[in-house]
């Protein structure tokens, strides 16, 4: 299983994960909360996205990142969520 090596917050609004196989991926504050994959943002049994991407803006940024035991990120977004657990995997499989 790929998992990062390095995690950075480069900026307020920009994230940089260096993985186990030789990649980089950066991510922005608003691509990750536009996928948020918790039940507030899609359907708890079908997986269907319920969030309107347009409506979150690109000028949203991080203003809380945490680990979640060995597996996961945690984000607070500008616009106040916080509930969405981004496995390493899915984040690896947004690259």
């Amino acid at each position: 299983m790929i998992q990062p090596l390095q995690i950075v917050e480069e900026s307020d609004s920009l994230l940089a994960i260096k993985w186990s196989d030789d990649t980089e991926s950066k991510y922005t504050a608003a691509e990750l909360r536009r996928v948020c994959p918790c039940a507030s943002c899609r359907d708890e049994w079908t997986g269907e996205k319920i969030l309107d991407e347009q409506q979150i803006t690109d000028d949203l940024t991080f203003t809380a990142m945490s680990i979640v035991g060995r597996y996961a990120l945690n984000f607070v977004f500008s616009d106040n969520h916080d509930t969405g657990i981004f496995s390493f995997e899915y984040l690896n499989k947004l690259k």
